[in-house]
């Protein structure tokens, strides 16, 4: 439902410290999708960002912003600067595809492949309780909302696993008169099923935010075909002598759009999981946003949504929770941003279209505890000793006859993390075991935080009431400190002859996945993925200098000549799992 007819929004203020609310009530003639559980979206509290990389310049008053964190939180914090300021949003959200993504880790420069120099890595999963995705999606669609302006415009990437469960939602939250386009995005190659018809495209729904929205029409027309070029060449006339004539720019284009997929685009594969191709959202760019625009992603994935923009002169925001994610599209915007340099100084400053090159990194709720969040789950399992369920039960394992549930690795739990339970308990099968077992627990669960609110166990037993439940809360920063999930980075970095020089990089936890020793390591540059130097540090915020990204088959040089006037330097280097090490280097 639209902001007209639903009365919902956050407060110009917050109500109570860091704390937006709002409200929503069902609308006679608007039908809402249930689902068991489903919760009502009422309030988020706003989450700090940390900014750790800066780079290049602020133009025209304006640097880009890449969130490394929970989509959630990211946006509850851009709400605060950008409710209301979005013109394009573009999602690629999970599919529910039952399938675990991963990406091959294979060493720089091998020229043989052996088990020690090439693995597979989970980047993330995409397994779903169905009430768990629909209240997952049901929340990030109302902030986006937030975030719109008045005359933006979402698409929603999907496919036949969840689109009619999508729309359902997008009609709930924009509003049925609001939905636009359902485009078809058909490929070439089908999925190889033997019992059904071959699957050979993608869904993208088109919703407006209200009664006005950006279309421009002439950038996204397309070629006439021959037979209907033939057609006017005849100086068609119609009633009242109106003659037909081709418009010069092309014909309207369909709601079905045949684009080659990535694999046949080999120049701008990254070997990222779900990629999608240039073309697509070149596509939706130009059709919905304007040079200047801000356009938002934040299922960013490659980056591929963010690299288009750069090159079509807009804003953008991005954000992700994997951080291999936020490291290959920094990588990407790098070397976009040093290919339009040229273009940049080229343009009067008087013209409209600058490129917008500069952009900034940031963490959303200190998100960095963890650096891979389904490596997370992996790690404490291992490291608690916790037998694993099956993938999408509501527990994540069991240990001394006690359910075991992981809360957030990244940041304190509170009572909202547990809504989650909440919702997906049998409640059917309490009654039975108290009726009989009056004096016993119905269910003995153990909660797995690294750092919690007061009262957390509390709270649980009082919203299932009259239910009892034995609840341990397990605080991983407080209980277990003798845990050690993995061994940091190590470098050995000096400074002769003017140079800053990097002579050995150890990657523990890479080296782990390799079964490879320090000694057995040829060159460690093999292990690196790039390396960014910034020579006058302040303490806080990285401004690389030198970004030293190799291409594919080419090594880091590891030896970086030190500028006049250099003070403290930061290095940092991120091996091949996308995990950095980043150390001082005294000088002068």
């Amino acid at each position: 439902m639209s902001m007209e007819q639903s009365n919902l929004g956050f407060a110009e203020e917050p109500t109570t410290v860091e704390q937006y609310e709002f409200d929503q009530q069902p609308i006679k003639g608007y039908p809402e999708l249930r689902w068991r559980g489903k919760r009502p979206f009422r309030s988020t509290r706003y989450y700090p960002a940390q900014l750790k990389e800066r780079h290049g310049p602020v133009v025209a008053g304006w640097r880009n912003k890449i969130y490394w964190g929970d989509n959630l939180q990211v946006m509850s914090h851009l709400l605060k600067e950008y409710r209301g300021q979005v013109q394009l949003v573009y999602i690629d959200p999970p599919f529910d595809s039952k399938a675990e993504y991963k990406k091959t880790i294979e060493l720089r420069g091998s020229t043989a492949t052996s088990d020690h120099t090439v693995f597979e890595e989970k980047q993330y999963t995409d397994i779903w309780i169905n009430d768990e995705y629909l209240q997952f999606m049901y929340e990030r669609l109302i902030l986006i909302r937030e975030l719109m302006s008045q005359d933006g415009t979402v698409y929603l990437h999907c496919d036949y696993r969840k689109s009619h469960h999508l729309r359902c939602l997008l009609d709930e939250v924009l509003g049925p008169e609001n939905a636009r386009n359902e485009i078809v995005w058909h490929y070439p190659h089908m999925t190889n099923v033997r019992r059904d018809f071959g699957r050979k495209h993608d869904t993208l729904y088109r919703y407006a935010k209200g009664p006005s929205w950006t279309f421009n029409l002439d950038d996204v027309r397309e070629p006439y075909d021959e037979k209907t070029l033939k057609r006017y060449e005849r100086d068609v006339v119609f009633p009242g002598g109106y003659q037909a004539r081709p418009n010069p720019l092309g014909k309207i284009p369909s709601d079905v759009w045949r684009i080659p997929p990535l694999r046949n685009v080999s120049a701008e594969n990254l070997n990222f999981p779900t990629q999608k191709p240039e073309a697509l959202l070149e596509k939706i760019i130009k059709a919905s946003s304007d040079p200047g625009h801000i356009v938002f992603d934040c299922f960013m994935g490659s980056g591929t949504t963010q690299a288009v923009a750069l090159r079509l002169g807009r804003r953008f925001i991005g954000a992700d929770i994997n951080l291999g994610a936020v490291h290959i599209t920094t990588q990407r915007l790098l070397e976009i941003a040093e290919e339009l340099e040229g273009k940049q100084l080229e343009l009067d400053e008087a013209e409209a279209t600058p490129y917008y090159t500069g952009f900034e990194v940031y963490n959303v709720n200190q998100y960095d505890i963890f650096r891979n969040p389904v490596e997370a789950r992996d790690l404490l399992l291992e490291a608690l000793e916790v037998h694993r369920l099956a993938p999408g039960h509501l527990f994540d394992g069991e240990k001394d006859g006690r359910l075991v549930k992981l809360m957030p690795v990244n940041r304190i739990a509170t009572r909202a993390d547990l809504s989650e339970l909440i919702a997906g308990f049998d409640y059917r099968a309490f009654e039975r075991r108290q009726a009989d077992a009056p004096n016993q627990p119905v269910k003995k669960v153990t909660l797995v935080c690294m750092g919690h609110e007061p009262g957390l166990a509390a709270a649980l037993q009082q919203e299932v009431h009259p239910f009892k439940i034995d609840v341990e809360v397990l605080d991983i920063l407080r209980d277990r400190q003798d845990l050690r999930f993995k061994r940091e980075s190590e470098a050995k970095i000096t400074l002769d002859d003017g140079h800053l020089i990097i002579e050995q990089f150890y990657p523990m936890h890479l080296l782990g996945k390799l079964s490879l020793e320090q000694a057995a390591v040829e060159d460690w540059r093999q292990l690196v993925e790039s390396v960014m130097v910034d020579w006058n540090y302040d303490g806080a915020i990285l401004e690389p200098a030198v970004v030293d990204i190799p291409s594919k088959n080419e090594l880091v040089k590891g030896r970086y000549e030190v500028p006049q006037g250099a003070g403290t330097i930061r290095v940092k280097i991120t091996d091949l799992l996308s995990e950095s090490l980043e150390q001082e280097v005294p000088y002068g």
